[in-house]
């Protein structure tokens, strides 16, 4: 089978703006590593795996940020609420204190964003390649969801939420509950 060639116009600047038409969730991946708070934004996240509990995320190759994130022992996955577009540009920052003005929580290693719509503590489980990025796949080890909460959404290369619908109750908070985990 011969594959068709590549559209020579399909350049980074087309791509982008192709992929921006997708609308995405935010997570802020952050942890304490040689004693200080290390974050990153993402929209990159999706589920991967009930049994065994597993999420992912693509990140650059190039990035510093993950290179360093990737040593600590548990990661903090928050999927940030519709309030926290500021907090979002500020862990997206290539430089300064991106945790400047926001309320976290840690466990262990893990760092969460305070009033995010879920949180999620995580170990490192595989990367695989994927041309200048990586494929992130982490095992999950706890979450927890405010099912009540409205998340932020990523489209068009701007921030926005999620209108809730008439027939959409709010249900309760669910209580944090702990993955089971064949690794520690």
């Amino acid at each position: 089978m011969t594959l068709p060639a590549t559209d020579p116009e399909l350049r980074p600047a087309v791509l982008r703006s192709v992929f921006s038409t997708f609308p995405t969730g935010v997570v802020a991946v952050c942890a304490i590593v040689s004693g200080a708070r290390v974050g990153m934004a993402v929209s990159s996240f999706t589920s991967v795996s009930l049994d065994p509990p597993l999420v992912a995320f693509c990140v650059q190759r190039t990035s510093r940020t993950w290179h360093t994130l990737r040593t600590a022992p548990r990661l903090g996955v928050s999927v940030l609420a519709s309030s926290h577009a500021g907090a979002a540009r500020t862990l997206a920052a290539r430089d300064g204190d991106r945790f400047a003005g926001l309320d976290t929580t840690t466990t262990d290693s893990a760092v969460h964003i305070r009033d995010s719509v879920s949180d999620l503590t995580c170990s490192l489980q595989d990367t695989v390649d994927a041309g200048d990025h990586l494929l992130v796949i982490l095992r999950v080890h706890t979450a927890r969801a405010d099912a009540a909460a409205s998340p932020l959404v990523f489209h068009r290369s701007g921030f926005t939420g999620v209108a809730q619908h008439d027939d959409q109750q709010p249900r309760p908070s669910s209580p944090v509950q702990h993955a089971r985990s064949h690794r520690s």
